[in-house]
């Protein structure tokens, strides 16, 4: 029976609560939920606290938020008391030390978003799709020390198909990774599922940082395409003027023009009129369709060139 399965739940984005909000309607004995601690959020920096810590409160499950895990006796002891069987994780953003590892029952299963041992690491769904990949999906799989490199438990595809963002497939995923936990933990515990021992070998999805979300207008449309999707609507890629103006930017379309002008450079603006805003690339140029100035508000193209039209002239460039 699964309410004789003793679970403590780890995880904190929307992502993971999906996960615990599927193990509770499946009747699992949720005996405790870690979370990380509440941050400063919106304008009068108020702390937040995570969508599992209120899910977790909603259904009145003890809630514990460790600034860390590792040479933590009290979180140690903690779970020695709940006695849980199962340790799930899902997108906690803490490394688990191996005595937490090793103390449930059937040990600590973890959902992760992408086809392992492709994508490890921390950002693997923002990846997938600004590499272009036509397929990624979900693994369950018992946690060990490594990152990411436990023995696979399931596996299930998702097609990215060419309109999905960021959003699109995180969605999608939380709700098959929800699914396939209270699968996996049936699984587990029944003694039905095949653990597949992961090939050393894997590629890594690193964190995504301010860096990493500049648009470099020298690379080709459709990477460019796969870049401002994959990182929308969070936290969104930007565009920078020579002279240090900088625009967020959340959609784009493309165009790909073999006979396109070749005096205009990569980041010189092709067009620009009261609703539209094309900027050059290395095999074409980039339509820019949702847009957010500094200290503004996002808005469609349209909107934005009504009214910050003087703020760009033909003759700028992006860098």
């Amino acid at each position: 029976m699964r309410k004789d399965i003793k679970i403590v739940f780890m995880g904190t984005p929307e992502f993971a609560r999906e996960s615990f909000k599927g193990l509770y309607e499946a009747g699992f004995n949720i005996v405790g939920c870690f979370t990380n601690p509440d941050k400063p959020s919106g304008r009068g920096m108020k702390l937040k606290a995570s969508a599992v810590k209120e899910y977790a409160l909603e259904k009145e499950i003890p809630v514990y938020q460790p600034k860390k895990l590792r040479n933590n006796e009290e979180v140690l002891e903690t779970l020695k008391e709940l006695k849980p069987d199962i340790i799930a994780v899902v997108a906690y953003g803490k490394i688990l030390p191996k005595e937490i590892i090793d103390l449930p029952k059937y040990g600590c299963i973890n959902v992760h978003g992408s086809l392992l041992p492709k994508y490890r690491g921390p950002a693997p769904m923002q990846w997938s799709i600004i590499n272009g990949d036509k397929v990624t999906g979900i693994t369950t799989m018992f946690m060990d020390v490594g990152m990411d490199t436990g023995d696979m438990l399931l596996k299930e595809e998702l097609v990215i198909e060419d309109s999905y963002n960021l959003e699109d497939v995180h969605d999608r995923l939380a709700s098959i990774g929800a699914r396939l936990l209270v699968e996996t933990i049936d699984g587990v515990v029944d003694g039905t599922i095949k653990r597949i021992v992961q090939p050393e070998e894997g590629t890594y999805a690193p964190m995504i940082t301010r860096e990493t979300t500049k648009i470099d207008f020298k690379k080709n449309a459709r990477d460019i395409y796969n870049f401002v999707r994959g990182l929308s609507p969070f936290p969104g890629t930007y565009m920078e003027m020579e002279n240090g103006n900088k625009f967020k930017v959340f959609d784009v379309d493309y165009v790909v023009d073999s006979e396109i002008d070749k005096t205009v450079e990569p980041g010189d603006i092709l067009l620009m009129s009261k609703d539209s805003l094309y900027i050059r690339c290395t095999d074409g140029y980039i339509i820019i369709k949702t847009i957010q100035p500094e200290n503004s508000k996002r808005m469609d193209i349209k909107s934005f060139m009504a009214g910050n039209a003087l703020k760009i002239s033909m003759l700028d460039k992006f860098i």
